[in-house]
């Protein structure tokens, strides 16, 4: 009976796979090894070690980890280091990083791509079509989608909100209060609500902001604020219930989140900083940028988590043109669309809410390019605040995905910049092909 048993369950295994490779579900990634893909492992492992260890002692991060996909192969996925610089708890494959800036590929960027393929958005309507206090404001109402999506209307880069509701190093009894209520029911942290009405007070102040005249690449994270309305308003679904319902869940990816305080073990969660301004204390668990703190952690700049794995499906996802075993997320025509450089002529060299590599970057050493310059001009990804970074490659097939905590203790450690570890890191997986046993 156990062997009828066994030989039922492989043909059912056989039969399922047969479906998926009718249905393009092979579309997805696999574990392997370099060679598996014509890449040297000796080489990578003496590179990516080296690279890795010299980012941990000049303390450009305490730990990091590394994940790497070669057509639809994981080749590499190795972790460094510990949480923090104490050395007490090693980083491991399930740990969960706040991404910070790549929250806008990962959490507004693909509901945006999807509203447009669904005919909600258009690209080159005006932005104030959809948030309608732009409407009354002359220097914003002509802007674009097109052009804010691509940093290229001029607006303000950022906006410190926490000014708003602090006072001398002292919150303002009538914005944050230490128990929850009908009226402060907005969580910052442990002990911390913020009343529900300052979002308004956010929205007020962006809608009043400065925007440049003139129209050339300026980076700047404020639509991305908004978005979470936005998508509300068309869609008539939580922002937060949307993406998860039609991105994550159906990718496999629970392990992307939103505020994760209480949803994933504390002890499985890498500490971003210790915090001396606003939260006096070390922050974990809780995201790191202030502005979507003050949003309740659902924010489009900031606030999402992931562990390197289900990061992947996502990026992967990307790479493949909106495909991801077999069910088209987003189509083709939108993902290449978005990930065009749009405005080459102004010297700007992003895509829609994606980075791009620089017009030049193949011209470049290393220490100038962005990212390394071996990636096709095709390629794309982003960066975060807090030490993470993403980039896919569909020209070569080439996926990167780091993650670290290079802001512990604090901010003002930039060797992650200085000693242009992402790139060199990147470029091994490139190099890797030509180096022979």
């Amino acid at each position: 009976m156990k062997i009828l048993f066994k030989f039922f369950f492989f043909f059912l295994f056989i039969h399922h796979a047969a479906i998926a490779q009718t249905n393009g579900s092979l579309d997805v990634l696999s574990p392997g090894v370099p060679e598996d893909e014509g890449l040297n492992s000796a080489y990578i492992d003496h590179k990516v070690d080296s690279i890795m260890k010299k980012g941990i002692e000049e303390q450009a991060f305490p730990g990091a980890q590394l994940l790497v996909a070669k057509n639809n192969t994981t080749i590499y996925h190795k972790t460094f280091g510990y949480h923090t610089y104490d050395s007490l708890q090693r980083v491991g494959k399930s740990d969960l990083y706040d991404l910070a800036s790549v929250t806008k590929i990962s959490g507004a960027l693909p509901v945006l791509m999807q509203l447009v393929d669904q005919g909600k958005i258009n690209l080159d309507e005006k932005f104030s079509t959809y948030w309608n206090p732009w409407k009354r404001k002359k220097d914003k109402r002509d802007l674009t989608l097109r052009e804010i999506l691509a940093h290229q209307a001029g607006l303000e880069p950022y906006i410190v909100f926490v000014n708003e509701v602090m006072k001398k190093g002292r919150f303002k009894k009538r914005f944050v209060r230490s128990k929850r209520s009908n009226r402060f029911s907005v969580q910052l942290y442990d002990g911390l609500y913020l009343n529900k009405r300052f979002y308004n007070k956010m929205k007020r102040i962006i809608n009043r902001s400065d925007v440049s005249s003139e129209k050339k690449y300026k980076y700047s994270g404020l639509s991305f604020l908004l978005y979470p309305e936005i998508i509300k308003d068309l869609t008539g679904i939580d922002y937060q219930k949307y993406v998860m319902d039609s991105i994550y869940r159906p990718l496999g990816a629970n392990n992307l989140m939103f505020n994760p305080k209480g949803k994933y073990p504390d002890s499985l969660i890498v500490p971003t900083e210790i915090d001396t301004i606003f939260r006096k204390d070390l922050v974990r668990a809780w995201v790191h940028d202030e502005n979507a703190g003050l949003m309740g952690g659902l924010s489009g700049n900031a606030g999402l988590f992931a562990t390197a794995n289900d990061l992947a499906k996502l990026i992967f996802m990307y790479q493949n043109m909106g495909n991801y075993g077999g069910k088209q997320y987003i189509s083709e025509a939108t993902m290449k669309e978005f990930i065009r450089v749009q405005y080459p002529e102004n010297d700007n060299y992003r895509g829609l809410g994606f980075d791009k590599p620089l017009l030049n970057n193949k011209e470049l050493d290393i220490t100038k390019a962005y990212p390394a310059p071996e990636v096709s001009s095709e390629s794309f990804g982003h960066s975060g605040f807090t030490g993470t970074f993403v980039w896919a490659d569909p020209v070569n097939n080439l996926m990167f995905i780091f993650l670290s905590n290079r802001v512990y203790p604090n901010r003002s450690h930039r060797k992650l910049y200085s000693l242009d570890i992402r790139q060199a890191l990147q470029q091994v997986f490139y190099q890797a092909a030509d180096i022979k046993d």
